[in-house]
């Protein structure tokens, strides 16, 4: 089977979503070959440099000539939040499958509209949570599973950057309050992700947002300044519906921290340890130790935790970034073929954006708030 792809956007999401469709047939045996077909941009130039340098075959400054072309089968949306909708709803209607960045949209509501659409099309959904196809995760997920550490009491999750840590930066449209949010629906919706891969679903919330960066230039070098209306840090404790608690935390200006997405789980026969800055690693912490021989042990990964094995033969030489991205392109074309394969669609975008607006109205409330 050969389909073609149509991309949307050549930012940093788009060239990773590039790679990872580069590179999925040269990791991985697939019924499926995909053509990199056309890359849409803001304008012609761009999409035509774009085009060139991602080994793409066409080119436009009009993304909606994708949902017109029959050579093109898969739409893949790394657009500013706020576009998503339009861009998606297109795509469906043209029968087309999507494959989109995180979050799936600005509100639960428009998320549910676009979630509904595409299971009553009967396309093949994707949503950009990458994260979750670390070998480490999947293994940390068999282990709870396995009752390896006993009941789950706790998950503490944090993801931290710091790319808007600089007062001056200039006001992007990350900051625009009609995509959703600030830190937490950018960053809080990867670590809402993995505490509902990990332990299930969210029952309720008790949030804080907090705005520190008032201000910023409006352009880069400007002196005219623009009114921030999105949270720099967002935090909530959360209660999970298998009884388990815990907290997360998402922050886009924590000085230092380039890619902190971490979590601690605490169980009744041990625990786990994770720290995305160290990926390719995991900390196991077993009660059944023996006395004076307990503490956490680190598992490296390597090819028996797959599909490590696809990238690297040997263990302890570790995957990187693009590899995930390439894992999830894997997944969602091996669903496209029709297998049943555990991935994060639409569906699972919805419940995470139903989560992160529960921790938004929670706050406003000042009081806890069921996810509904």
């Amino acid at each position: 089977m050969r389909l073609g792809l149509g991309l949307i956007g050549s930012g940093f999401m788009g060239r990773t979503h590039a790679f990872g469709f580069t590179a999925v047939n040269h990791v991985f045996d697939l019924p499926v070959k995909v053509d990199r077909v056309m890359l849409a941009d803001v304008d012609g130039d761009r999409a035509r440099h774009a085009a060139a340098a991602l080994g793409f075959l066409g080119h436009t400054g009009n993304w909606r000539e994708l949902m017109t072309m029959g050579d093109v089968h898969i739409v893949d949306i790394t657009a500013p939040n706020v576009l998503h909708k339009e861009m998606a709803l297109a795509a469906i209607a043209a029968g087309k499958h999507v494959y989109c960045e995180k979050p799936l949209a600005p509100s639960a509501s428009e998320a549910l509209e676009m979630t509904l659409a595409a299971e009553a099309a009967g396309v093949v959904t994707a949503l950009g949570f990458n994260y979750l196809k670390n070998p480490m995760l999947k293994l940390a997920k068999e282990i709870i599973e396995s009752g390896e550490i006993g009941e789950v009491r706790s998950f503490n999750g944090i993801h931290a950057e710091d790319y808007m840590a600089d007062a001056q930066a200039p006001w992007t449209w990350r900051l625009d309050p009609a995509g959703g949010g600030g830190a937490l629906a950018d960053l809080g919706s990867h670590v809402v992700a993995t505490a509902r891969y990990l332990v299930g679903p969210i029952a309720q919330v008790l949030g804080d947002v907090r705005t520190v960066i008032t201000e910023r230039p409006e352009a880069s070098g400007s002196k005219t300044r623009r009114k921030v209306e999105v949270e720099d840090i967002g935090r909530a404790f959360v209660r999970f519906e298998n009884g388990a608690t815990g907290c997360i935390q998402a922050n886009w200006i924590e000085t230092g921290r380039k890619m902190q997405h971490d979590f601690a789980i605490s169980g009744s026969r041990g625990g786990l340890a994770f720290s995305q800055e160290r990926f390719n690693e995991l900390d196991l912490y077993l009660t059944s130790d023996a006395q004076g021989r307990s503490g956490f042990r680190k598992i490296f990964a390597g090819p028996a935790h797959e599909p490590y094995g696809a990238f690297c033969v040997a263990p302890g030489h570790q995957i990187g970034f693009n590899d995930l991205k390439t894992i999830e392109v894997y997944d969602f074309l091996r669903a496209v073929a029709g297998e049943k394969v555990g991935h994060a669609g639409f569906r699972e975008g919805l419940e995470v954006q139903r989560t992160i607006e529960a921790i938004y109205r929670s706050a406003k409330a000042g009081t806890w708030r069921n996810v509904e």
